[in-house]
């Protein structure tokens, strides 16, 4: 009888052993990075003083309103383009840029624009061959105004139709941040 309720109390503590080591432990998903910055620079190809579309909202969403410091561009220019993300709120403050460039493929940036003729293509692409955004040609024509839209989606589908010619409608994914600037060509 000692010796029956020794081994139910065995298998009692063998069974919780056995069950408290799951191997399907919850996977916990990445919580994305706040973006508090988004800097677009543009240099000209033939020289001159680069221009800078900066967004900045140290305190998220609600609160504050965001600073946008949109730009005013030369006609029948290219543009080498630059995008640069920042978290402002840690000290110092961290590079989402440098995050964005090693996980390329699960990035990508979409430019859309109501200027007729301004153009904004990628210079830049994942492992896969797929454009990512951080670099870009931009190019004017005629004097115009109107705005540009950069959007960043996180994990989008970059097999679907138009996607990898920067069309949104079917990419999919996460918004990350979303930044529209007024822009003038003169």
């Amino acid at each position: 009888m000692k010796n029956s309720k020794y081994i139910l109390g065995l298998l009692f503590i063998l069974g919780i052993a056995f069950t408290a080591c799951d191997k399907d432990d919850p996977v916990i998903p990445e919580e994305p990075e706040l973006i508090t910055t988004l800097n677009y620079y543009l240099t000209p190809v033939d020289g001159g003083e680069s221009i800078i579309m900066s967004f900045q909202d140290l305190d998220g969403d609600g609160g504050n309103a965001p600073i946008i410091t949109s730009a005013t561009l030369a006609s029948n220019q290219m543009y080498n383009g630059r995008l640069e993300l920042l978290n402002e709120v840690d000290s110092p403050a961290e590079d989402i840029t440098e995050e964005i460039a090693e996980e390329d493929e699960d990035h990508q940036f979409f430019f859309q624009t109501d200027i007729s003729d301004l153009s904004i293509n990628y210079s830049d692409e994942d492992d896969n061959g797929n454009p990512v955004g951080l670099s870009t040609t931009l190019s004017t024509g005629a004097a115009g105004a109107g705005t540009i839209t950069i959007t960043l989606r996180h994990e989008p589908s970059k097999s679907e139709a138009g996607v990898s010619n920067g069309i949104i409608t079917n990419a999919g994914g996460e918004t990350d941040i979303e930044v529209t600037f007024s822009v003038n060509v003169e």
